[in-house]
């Protein structure tokens, strides 16, 4: 199905392209019967290389490990860089190159409204179908009640069905006896190797999946590059750290971005000025001080959604404080304004920090800064955060947000550093929107 929807995506999205040339060109009335003849000249072979790269790039993969739409755009780019090779080796001749650029933009638009459609479509038929993905979690008691928390509700858009919870391993053959189990979720840093390897082989023998969840700590070893030439293998673990092109390929893409950002939302942001101006006095942007990168403090840039005096009166809320760990939430602050309840409610008061991005002190995707308040209270290992510039949005974010607990949301953000693409970056921030519009752990 994914197939055919790509295909035609790529059809529909080159005779738009065509279509757009001719308009441009000033052809008026478009000639359609010699467009759709054009597109039927090269799509078997775009057919077949779209394909090929679209499958290389994972994007047919099941539906639990396939790349996202961030890994839409590059494909179709590599998908014009093969075509335009294959037709200047055959002596093709364009009329114009502006049509290939044009092409893989509408193809890449249509392609990933329709992926997206199919998405959302399939979800809610398993979801009306009764389709559950049957678990059991495997850990201490303490570690379990944090995992279930931190799995949330569902995955892939299949939605658990907890079919029980154990630290006993030698509970595990009852629990699966009969109960068509899927999967088991085992915390591995609870057990020993050996009784992680027989739990596996148990479970196999019933079909069942196995799949690890490391504790957040473990994450750290993920990042380690092999020391040849030493009799006794070595393994450097390498900090989190952006360096060489990835850091400009990084820094090039928050500047494009955060600048057209502020060029086509200024006209909002003199709306949201005048409405903070006429809901409460004091002044429009607050510099909120946060820890950045190197542990560093700077003022991080955000629409004023509090009264004049709030940070003064944060002691007095301690008590009221509804988030664990490090951070301090409060679903119905006492301080907010009626403006600023909103802005919050929406993440819109998050915008002005396109401005910490231009100025170098933050990127558009990374780990939240946090308050001075919130860093003070971290464990060592949590400050390995700060190696790397904060975001204004990331994995947080779209991963529930304020319904997670601090250690949760560490965890993300080391698999977010050991795993960092410009493409990740790009997904990140389409799924940010969503998670904003729909509200999703804001307060």
């Amino acid at each position: 199905m994914l197939a055919f929807l790509d295909l035609a995506g790529v059809a529909l999205g080159l005779y738009a392209a065509l279509t757009l040339r001719e308009f441009v060109y000033g052809h008026f009335p478009p000639l359609w019967g010699v467009l759709w003849e054009a597109v039927e000249e090269w799509l078997p072979f775009l057919a077949l290389i779209t394909f090929l790269v679209f499958w290389q790039a994972g994007l047919y993969a099941s539906r639990e490990v396939r790349a996202g739409v961030g890994r839409i755009l590059p494909s179709l780019i590599l998908v014009m860089l093969l075509t335009l090779a294959f037709a200047w080796g055959s002596g093709h001749d364009f009329n114009t190159f502006g049509l290939a650029p044009t092409a893989v933009v509408t193809t890449a638009l249509l392609v990933g409204l329709f992926r997206a459609s199919y998405e959302a479509l399939t979800r809610d038929v398993m979801k009306v179908a009764g389709v559950r993905r049957r678990t059991v979690l495997v850990g201490k008691r303490d570690h379990v009640i944090d995992l279930r928390r931190a799995l949330g509700s569902g995955r892939s858009g299949i939605e658990y069905d907890f079919a029980g919870a154990t630290g006993d391993l030698g509970e595990i053959g009852d629990l699966l006896e009969g109960r068509q189990v899927d999967e088991l979720i085992v915390l591995d840093s609870d057990y020993e190797d050996i009784e992680l390897l027989e739990l596996a082989d148990q479970a196999h023998r019933q079909g069942v999946k196995v799949r690890v969840a490391p504790k957040a700590t473990e994450l750290l070893t993920h990042r380690v590059e092999y020391v040849p030439g030493q009799g006794v293998p070595l393994f450097e673990l390498r900090p989190p750290v952006f360096a060489g092109a990835d850091w400009v390929a990084k820094r090039s893409f928050d500047l494009v971005v955060s600048g057209f950002i502020l060029f086509v939302g200024l006209p909002l942001w003199l709306l949201i000025a005048l409405a903070i101006r006429l809901d409460s006095r004091g002044p429009v942007l607050y510099r909120d001080p946060r820890i950045g990168i190197g542990e560093g403090e700077f003022r991080m840039i955000k629409f004023r959604t509090m009264v004049t005096g709030a940070a003064e009166r944060q002691h007095e809320l301690e008590t009221a404080n509804e988030a664990a760990g490090a951070l301090f939430k409060i679903r119905d602050d006492p301080r907010l304004t009626r403006v600023g309840a909103f802005l919050r409610r929406f993440s819109i008061d998050e915008i002005p920090q396109v401005l910490n991005v231009l100025r170098g002190e933050m990127s558009l995707v990374g780990p939240r800064p946090l308050p001075l308040r919130d860093y003070a209270q971290l464990d060592e290992w949590h400050r390995k955060r700060s190696l790397v510039l904060p975001g204004m949005t990331g994995l947080w974010q779209i991963s529930g947000r304020s319904d997670l607990s601090f250690d949760d949301l560490v965890r993300l953000d080391f698999y977010y550093l050991d795993n960092w693409s410009i493409w990740l970056d790009i997904s990140i921030l389409l799924k940010t929107v969503p998670a904003v519009v729909g509200r999703r752990g804001a307060y």
